[in-house]
């Protein structure tokens, strides 16, 4: 069922990196009508925990919205008449897009390019997250918003798909695109990690991926900051409309992160040993871009947001967490 005004009860207490993201305060006005596609994800489960009683949130996910049908989008959109649309809501399965992509180019190209259409007709801002995927990987320095996307995959072409469906549009929006999500609920590679660390004594990580692990909280932090700004001063909107890199600080390898993960994390059952491996050593159907660094430059100048690095947020993710056995 659609919620509003969801609950605090999982909250995370005050997150030192997460708070040293931002840089002035914009809180979102009371009576701001949210409409979050999206809820149970992590990256939209954050959002709603921060912005409950903040201000007026409806939240749905796959069970009051089919993403794939058009037409339900766009009434959800049209019934509620939110001031802020966030769509929080993608097809994730990297790898099962390669053999579906009819599918993973429904939720992440046309929804999108729905909400978009929508949410111009009445007038709302629409936030949007993408993927460091976009990106073929062989830059080897931090890839900035005026790069040009070459995506290698299914997954990332549909999701280049679906910013240029919201740019095409024509309405205000902010179109996000993050790396290496994690967080301590949902499918992702910390909670893989955790769950080995009490089944194994060694595991092999590929060690030639470079990125920047991000933490849900963190982009949650980052989006209400993000919107609060674009509300409180419509005079700067102009310039913080478009699209922007929204990553932690930092840079590592996939056994990078996970030998932070075993060292930084509490009261593990065990911590096993992380050999590193190279990328063919652990086939996947889709391809993975070797190099997924994101600048971030273009959302401070605009927001005032720096991100905390990926291992002071990690450290706080798992401090926020309860103590594990």
């Amino acid at each position: 069922m659609p919620i509003a005004n969801v609950p605090d009860r999982h909250s995370p207490r005050l997150m030192s990196a997460a708070e040293a993201t931002v840089g002035g305060a914009f809180a979102l006005p009371p009576r701001t009508r949210v409409l979050l596609f999206g809820r149970a994800g992590q990256v939209g489960g954050a959002l709603a925990r921060r912005l409950a009683g903040t201000c007026a949130l409806t939240g749905l996910d796959r069970s009051d919205c089919d993403l794939a049908d058009s037409a339900a989008v766009r009434a959800a959109i049209l019934a509620q008449r939110p001031d802020v649309v966030i769509n929080a809501a993608a097809w994730t399965a990297v790898d099962r897009a390669e053999a579906e992509p009819e599918a993973a180019h429904r939720i992440n190209a046309q929804a999108p390019g729905t909400m978009a259409a929508a949410a111009r007709e009445i007038g709302a801002l629409l936030v949007h997250y993408s993927t460091d995927y976009v990106f073929d990987g062989r830059k080897g320095t931090p890839w900035t918003e005026d790069d040009s996307p070459a995506p290698l995959g299914v997954y990332g072409r549909s999701k280049l798909a679906g910013e240029q469906a919201v740019q095409q549009a024509g309405g205000a929006h902010l179109i996000l695109r993050t790396s290496w999500v994690y967080g301590l609920t949902g499918h992702n590679f910390l909670r893989t990690m955790l769950r080995l660390a009490a089944e194994r004594d060694e595991l092999a990580v590929v060690d030639d991926q470079i990125g920047a692990p991000t933490w849900s909280e963190a982009i949650a932090q980052a989006t209400v900051q993000a919107i609060g700004a674009w509300l409180a001063e419509p005079d700067r909107r102009a310039q913080r409309e478009g699209l922007f890199h929204l990553s932690a600080a930092g840079q590592t390898s996939w056994c990078g992160f996970a030998r932070a993960i075993f060292e930084l994390a509490p009261d593990l059952p065990r911590r096993p040993r992380v050999r590193a491996i190279g990328t063919e050593q652990y086939p996947l159907p889709a391809p993975r871009p070797a190099w997924s660094v994101l600048d971030g430059s273009r959302l401070e100048a605009a927001f005032g947001i720096r991100m905390a690095g990926w291992r002071e947020a990690l450290q706080d993710c798992l401090d926020s967490a309860p103590r594990m056995r």
